[in-house]
């Protein structure tokens, strides 16, 4: 699991860093999500997306797309002077899943990022998650005129367990994605039984 500790700092102690990964399916908004939370200039990997696509990769729901990340996001956050995260977006399109397994390495967490208009892009990313034991949230994103769902909506028509966390996020708000992270950070505590 990543998790190390980073050099001292003049205020105190040490700092605990720690892997997340934000997935989810392609035009969720992980890199958005990226650039909105990070402290520094986030590492992206997009390209423009070509007619050599058409295909390959589907577009439905996300018509106006015009790029998509090819390799990872990647982004930092200090939660507070003891805990920074590390980010790393994941590629959304099927044809860059291989590189999941990689980027999940030492991962302790994930937010799935959820899109109403076409939740079951969700259903491979928390298959995902499920499959390898990683805790994970599920962040509906709020994308204009998106349908609303409640929580427990959400919930039944991805067949979530219960403890999951679900939660409204607006991908683009910094607030927002910090209230993901932090609600994630929570519940791995729980999970842990620390």
């Amino acid at each position: 699991m990543f998790h190390e500790t980073l050099a001292p700092t003049t205020d105190g102690p040490l700092a605990q860093s720690v892997k997340i990964l934000i997935a989810g399916g392609f035009g969720v908004g992980k890199t958005t999500m990226v650039a909105a939370i990070s402290e520094i200039t986030p590492l992206r990997t997009e390209e423009v997306i070509t007619e050599s696509s058409t295909g390959i990769d589907d577009l439905t729901g996300v018509e106006g797309k015009t790029t998509t990340t090819v390799a990872l996001d990647f982004g930092r956050i200090s939660i507070d002077p003891g805990l920074v995260l590390y980010l790393f977006g994941t590629p959304g399109q099927d044809r860059f899943w291989f590189l999941w397994d990689e980027l999940a390495r030492g991962a302790l967490g994930a937010v799935v990022l959820a899109d109403t208009r076409r939740l079951e892009s969700s259903f491979a990313a928390i298959d995902f998650f499920e499959r390898r034991h990683i805790g994970f949230c599920v962040g509906v994103n709020i994308f204009d005129g998106a349908p609303y769902y409640t929580a427990e909506e959400v919930r039944e028509a991805l067949d979530l367990d219960d403890r999951v966390p679900i939660l409204l996020c607006d991908a683009r708000d910094r607030a927002s994605c910090k209230r993901a992270l932090v609600t994630l950070v929570e519940y791995l505590v729980v999970r842990s039984g620390g």
